[in-house]
């Protein structure tokens, strides 16, 4: 089964995923792309119109106007736009994939948690970029050693940053903070994110601690960040742990641990360059955990539809 689909906000992340859904998108149909500006005024409208792919240009009135040609929306617009049109997409029922920080769905990880999400709501939050690509981390780690407190620090090239993530910078760390303990198992949360000037433009880099107690068997925490890093790649071609959980010298701490230890683990993200530069993947883990997510919707309504309760191909 497939699922027709429209992509509302055609900037850099919305260009993005259809490209990456053109590519290579076998359970995905997009169907329009949609936004508020005349397709002369926005590359990303042009560059659908040139890929064959129709297009709206009054917002949430296109959603309304066309709901009928797609199950599916990606929401690539930003928090605040996202919170005044989930109640719009509920009520023409249609499945929203939400890639801002908004967070009116349950947080979602592809790795971690799509099966557990699917079936309980029409709406799913993306979380953020730090949040894709740390999360699982913190849980590979949590499901074999009880994660006491978990904290990312985020570095992306500042260029890879557009308006709608400066815009919602407070937004960004309170809904990864949530992630880290709602979906990757923390007790507690802290999310840090550094915009890098440096020219060349970095790639996404990520440094992640996790405190846990000293009797950790730091072995089979290696083995659990391989396993989901393996399953990250799958969808993120450009994910590589770059330092497997080491345990971080007890001098440099600056204060008594207790009966704890804190795992550093340190990733980075390479983008695909479908649209985007590849120091861009900060971008590129948000719209291939979209797809990834849309492409599990997919089979879940296949699987509904063959006991006779689900959606019609």
């Amino acid at each position: 089964m497939t699922v027709d689909a429209a992509i509302v906000g055609p900037g850099n992340i919305g260009t993005d995923l259809m490209y990456k859904i053109l590519d290579r998108g076998e359970r995905v149909n997009l169907q329009r792309m949609i936004g508020i500006f005349p397709v002369e005024e926005s590359d990303g409208l042009q560059a659908a119109v040139d890929e064959g792919i129709d297009v709206g240009t009054e917002g949430i009135d296109s959603v309304r106007e066309h709901a009928d040609e797609f199950d599916v929306v990606f929401e690539a617009t930003s928090a605040g736009v996202h919170e005044q049109n989930a109640p719009v997409y509920e009520e023409l029922d249609l499945f929203a994939i939400d890639l801002t920080p908004a967070a009116v769905g349950p947080y979602t990880v592809p790795v971690v948690n799509v099966e557990d999400v699917l079936g309980e709501t029409n709406n799913i939050n993306m979380v953020t970029c730090g949040g894709q690509a740390t999360i699982p981390m913190v849980h590979a780690v949590d499901r074999v050693a009880d994660v006491e407190y978990a904290e990312m620090v985020s570095h992306i090239a500042s260029k890879s940053a557009g308006p709608g993530t400066r815009q919602n910078i407070d937004k960004f760390t309170q809904t990864t903070a949530a992630g880290l303990e709602e979906v990757g198992g923390a007790d507690d949360g802290k999310a840090i994110i550094t915009l890098n000037p440096a020219e060349p433009p970095i790639m996404m880099r990520n440094t992640v601690h996790t405190q846990v107690t000293d009797s950790v068997d730091v072995a089979e925490v290696r083995d659990s960040v391989e396993d989901i890093a393996a399953e990250i790649q799958s969808y993120v071609p450009g994910y590589e742990v770059t330092l497997e959980p080491t345990v971080k010298d007890q001098d440099d701490v600056g204060f008594d641990l207790g009966d704890t230890v804190i795992l550093t683990t340190q990733l980075e993200v390479e983008g695909e360059g479908q649209h985007l530069p590849p120091y861009a993947g900060n971008l590129d883990i948000m719209t291939s955990a979209a797809l990834g997510a849309a492409e599990r919707v997919a089979e879940q309504w296949e699987t509904e539809a063959a006991v006779g309760g689900g959606q019609d191909d």
